[in-house]
């Protein structure tokens, strides 16, 4: 008989990656939603996409989107399947998405990396990161940035205090939990009424404590316009060969 303890120490890593939002902050370009605007020459989810395909230890990448959403059909995928069972809310796109990967063969042992679409910068070797870190944790955990700057407290549009920076981290994603864990608490928030604005959100209203995995100022959410042309910029400069980075700069 296999036991519980061998069955968590042969889990294998899933990547559900919630693709049904619009992205209102952003702005749209004919209607289209921000995830499929075009950075550097391809779709956003396609540089998000591209990253995750560079970790070979993973079983297999799901996309959530809309029902209705065609963006994908015109070519087959073989590298990642889509689910069109998205919700009006993050949580529930995740939610859904979770019972897709039940049906597809994962198991609740299974450890699934939640990310958003619209962090187009996220590399491989982040990713392997947060996996080395989480996969024999009891919990889980997320990957997340010390917060840089001064931290304000508003009021009617003034400073009501400044806050104390050195325990604060800026959540990212992937945020990496077991698949049963994260069904659980996703449907504790739903029966509570409670908003859940990430995995780890939910995970914590259980009383647990995830781990928090330090990530890149570069894994930043494309959320608001100037983000598109910062985003593009970095992309390009990566993908610049590196004969050329390494040039001097000319006189």
């Amino acid at each position: 008989m296999t036991s519980s303890a061998d069955n968590r120490s042969s889990s294998r890593f899933f990547v559900l990656i919630p693709c049904a939002g619009q992205g209102r902050r952003a702005g749209v370009v004919a209607g289209q939603a921000k995830q499929y605007q075009v950075i550097a020459g391809q779709p956003m989810v396609r540089h998000t996409l591209a990253a995750f395909q560079g970790v070979k230890r993973l079983a297999r990448t799901l996309v959530v989107v809309a029902p209705g959403d065609h963006f994908f059909d015109p070519v087959a995928e073989p590298s990642f399947d889509v689910a069109a069972c998205g919700g009006a809310s993050r949580a529930t796109s995740v939610r859904r998405g979770l019972d897709a990967l039940i049906r597809s063969g994962a198991q609740a042992a299974d450890w699934v990396l939640v990310h958003d679409a619209a962090r187009c910068l996220v590399t491989p070797a982040q990713i392997n990161q947060l996996i080395d870190a989480c996969q024999h944790d009891a919990v889980g955990g997320l990957l997340a940035h010390p917060l840089p700057d001064t931290l304000k407290q508003a009021a009617d549009g003034r400073v009501a205090a400044t806050l104390d920076r050195s325990d604060k981290w800026l959540a990212q994603t992937p945020q990496m939990f077991r698949i049963g864990l994260l069904t659980q608490a996703l449907d504790a928030a739903e029966s509570a009424g409670s908003a859940v604005t990430d995995e780890s959100s939910a995970i914590e209203a259980l009383g647990l404590a995830p781990r928090l995995v330090a990530g890149s100022a570069q894994n930043f959410k494309v959320t608001y316009p100037d983000d598109f042309a910062l985003a593009e910029a970095i992309l390009l400069n990566r993908s610049r060969p590196a004969t050329l980075l390494s040039q001097p700069l000319a006189a």
